[in-house]
């Protein structure tokens, strides 16, 4: 069976530098209603990042499927015969990566596992927390797209939608593909917190005090 997916946006794996400047974050920084927006965007993140294990739990039934295992490099293969897609990078802003640019892979990156969790849910014996972790990822997305539009400088026109299909023929494959959205998200959450972090005021003045 193979399920289709729309997506606008180019997939890489997901990294994070740290240390680098911000160009452009004053913006967000200096404006009260940007700081909420931000403040927000890390609340749910933290709750996302937090209900992922019991997430995997209910719904991964294969032992050999571990949420935080080195193991899960070996499923390499397997995740590209399914047609799995990374998520888009995630980096320090610099003057080759702007904070939009930033936001807007955040936004991809979080479309992407909320796509790809609607994909294998109706096939999961147990949804509910699947189903709950979706609406997370859909209250998280529409915040930071609040933030990247206050961030343009004007209106953009989104891409093409480019198809991507997973090929799950049965419930191994399923199982795999629902692991590895879960451990992916993990790391692309952990990397949203760290950008949020960088543009949360209250954040700064903890570090000055």
């Amino acid at each position: 069976m193979r399920i289709l997916i729309v997506l606008v946006f180019p997939c890489y794996m997901a990294t994070l530098g740290r240390g680098a400047p911000l160009p452009g974050r004053g913006a967000l920084v200096e404006d009260p209603q940007s700081q909420e927006m931000v403040k927000m965007s890390r609340d749910l993140i933290e709750k996302i990042l937090q209900a992922i294990p019991d997430t995997h739990t209910s719904c991964i039934h294969s032992q050999a499927l571990q949420l935080n295992s080195t193991e899960n490099a070996k499923l390499a293969m397997i995740a590209k015969t399914i047609g799995m897609p990374s998520a888009p990078v995630l980096k320090a802003v610099s003057e080759s990566y702007t904070l939009e640019t930033c936001l807007k892979h955040m936004s991809e990156g979080l479309q992407l596992h909320r796509a790809l969790l609607s994909s294998v849910t109706p096939r999961l014996e147990n949804k509910d927390k699947v189903i709950s972790l979706q609406a997370d990822i859909r209250d998280l997305v529409i915040q930071v797209n609040k933030l990247l539009k206050k961030v343009q400088a004007e209106a953009v026109v989104q891409p093409s939608p480019t198809p991507v299909a997973l090929s799950l023929p049965g419930d191994y494959e399923i199982q795999v593909a629902a692991h590895l959205t879960l451990v992916q998200l993990q790391a692309f959450g952990q990397d949203v917190v760290r950008c949020l972090r960088s543009l949360d005021q209250s954040n700064e003045e903890e570090t000055e005090s």
